[in-house]
């Protein structure tokens, strides 16, 4: 089979196409045929371990997994003994942060791991681009208690987790304010934004208005610069660990010393996930958005556009 491999961290270039054995399900474990997957911010952060702490789950000097994925949709074509709850035919997808060596053409998965049906009416390329981001949106949503009435700011909206973030507080009855760039700016009053700040031509930390919550999906901004948007009480969230890994010590500290608190995104299981992911979609709440397509053998050029941080929404990839 064909796979993404690298076997020492570094750029996209980095990144070769290697012809492997096709793997064997064993006892407990499912073969599938990978029909979709993306290339996300997970992938890049995995590509390189950056930051480094990752090199502690990842493998310190080297990477345990050599073949790339986080992600994936797909078929199941055979099974190993004791597959209780999938059959052969089955359409099923998964996410796991870690890496599923899912950048392949066929991927082994253990029946209790990341692995859920896909639901009737969605595509395999939809089904891959609604885990990464959507997962990591879900832990902001519910690591707060957002009511009707509340005032919401999410910086990037177009990103794989903002455009399922804004898709999901729409859920409430609240206000959101929303930052994407100029052509997308119909996409996000779509995905339900009630203001949008134009990042390319309006600095949305001078805001007068006031938020019970700031949700920085992009991780570009800082708790500094947003805390003046902040209600009293309010909370500032970020996808990313910001400069000097501050949010982590701001979430420990300011719940203590503060009257505007930082909460540090700790991601819930995938078992919790997922399946609020697939209500979502049965339901027609949620529609993933996807930006461009590559083959297998163009991935390299995928993580080199993924990496300049101007994606909307997903990035899918078909073996």
């Amino acid at each position: 089979m064909k796979a993404a491999v690298r076997r020492n961290y570094g750029p996209p270039k980095s990144i070769v196409i290697e012809h492997l054995e096709k793997p064997i399900p064993q006892d407990g474990k499912v073969l599938v045929r990978v029909k979709a997957t993306t290339v996300n911010r997970t992938d890049c952060a995995n590509l390189r371990a950056k930051p480094f702490i990752m090199r502690f789950v990842l493998g310190f000097f080297r990477p345990k997994k050599i073949i790339l994925g986080t992600d994936f949709a797909g078929e199941i074509v055979a099974i190993g003994k004791s597959i209780k709850s999938f059959h052969v035919g089955d359409r099923v997808f998964g996410f796991d942060d870690t890496g599923l060596e899912s950048q392949a053409e066929y991927l082994t998965l253990a029946e209790n791991g990341s692995l859920f049906p896909i639901p009737d009416a969605i595509g395999y390329k939809p089904a891959a681009a609604s885990l990464e981001g959507a997962h990591y949106a879900y832990t902001f949503v519910h690591k707060v208690n957002i009511q009707s009435g509340h005032r919401i700011l999410i910086n990037g909206a177009t990103g794989a987790i903002g455009s399922a973030l804004v898709q999901f507080v729409r859920q409430y009855d609240v206000h959101i304010t929303a930052t994407c760039n100029t052509k997308n700016i119909e996409l996000v009053k779509s995905l339900g934004a009630d203001k949008i700040y134009d990042y390319t031509q309006e600095d949305f930390t001078r805001d007068t208005e006031k938020y019970n919550f700031v949700f920085d999906a992009v991780g570009k901004s800082t708790f500094g610069k947003c805390k003046p948007l902040l209600k009293r009480g309010g909370v500032y969230i970020s996808s990313e660990l910001g400069p000097y890994s501050q949010n982590v010590f701001f979430a420990l500290l300011t719940p203590i010393f503060g009257k505007k608190k930082v909460i540090f995104p700790i991601p819930y299981p995938t078992q919790e996930t997922i399946p609020f992911i697939i209500g979502l979609l049965k339901t027609k709440k949620f529609s993933p958005v996807i930006d461009r397509e590559y083959l297998l053998q163009e991935i390299s050029q995928a993580y080199e556009y993924v990496l300049t941080g101007g994606k909307t929404g997903n990035v899918i990839i078909t073996p």
